[in-house]
């Protein structure tokens, strides 16, 4: 399976350099249990797009400290292709800055959280889950002010987290995403909690250094985003 990396974090400054992009966060969560698939990463952010849509697949969507409604171009060109992408029904999986991309384009809003940040590991509730995933409590790490408020027609609530009523949605069988990080390992997580301890309220860092001892269930999850890409689909693909 070809999968596309539409990279869409940011940040370059020397906390990032010293960790692993996100396209490479992807691949290490995600090619070890699918060795024979392709994962190629476009930074959109940049403005580097896939100029074929048929050589891919499925696609996914990161997360990055951009805020969707930014104007700036690659973030219009963005939601032009994932909007192109659901019309084809392609499977198509988001996760933070992702998941509320693939909301606003497909027609639902995204505001601040009234409850201020989600930072650090937080208890997720699947609360819905199509047939991919199962009900079940799992760990997520999280680290968002803005979140989906209004859903996209046909969307379905799957999971959510304290302060976050759409921790993760679904439509259909070809669109899967979560509010949350994935692709974080519990060295990232550390690491950034610090990086952004003086930018950010006291107790917001407090909870999520606290929050750390509970990890996060990336794995089950990983499993979960293949069994997605993996589902056969009655409709047709790119």
């Amino acid at each position: 399976m070809r999968i596309a990396i539409l990279m869409t974090n940011t940040d370059e400054s020397e906390f990032a350099t010293r960790h692993p992009k996100d396209g490479d966060k992807w691949r290490k969560l995600l090619s070890p249990k699918r060795p024979d698939w392709t994962f190629t990463v476009y930074n959109v952010k940049d403005g580097d797009f896939p100029q074929d849509m048929s050589q891919h697949d499925g696609w996914i969507v990161t997360g990055s400290p951009a805020s969707v409604h930014d104007d700036v171009p690659w973030i219009g060109d963005l939601l032009t292709l994932i909007r192109d992408i659901n019309a084809c029904r392609a499977p198509l999986f988001g996760a933070c800055f992702g998941h509320q991309a693939i909301a606003m384009a497909l027609g639902g809003s995204v505001g601040t959280n009234p409850h201020g940040w989600v930072f650090g590991a937080t208890e997720t509730q699947i609360t819905a889950p199509p047939p991919w995933m199962r009900a079940r409590r799992i760990w997520q790490y999280a680290a968002h002010i803005e979140q989906v408020t209004t859903l996209p027609d046909a969307a379905q609530i799957i999971m959510s987290h304290p302060g976050c009523p759409v921790g993760g949605m679904a439509i259909g069988d070809h669109v899967f995403t979560t509010q949350n990080h994935p692709e974080m390992t519990d060295k990232f997580i550390a690491a950034l909690i610090e990086e952004l301890a003086e930018s950010k309220p006291k107790d917001v860092i407090e909870r999520a250094r606290r929050s750390l001892k509970l990890g996060a269930d990336n794995s089950i999850f990983a499993d979960w985003i293949l069994k997605f890409f993996e589902m056969e689909r009655s409709a047709g693909s790119v």
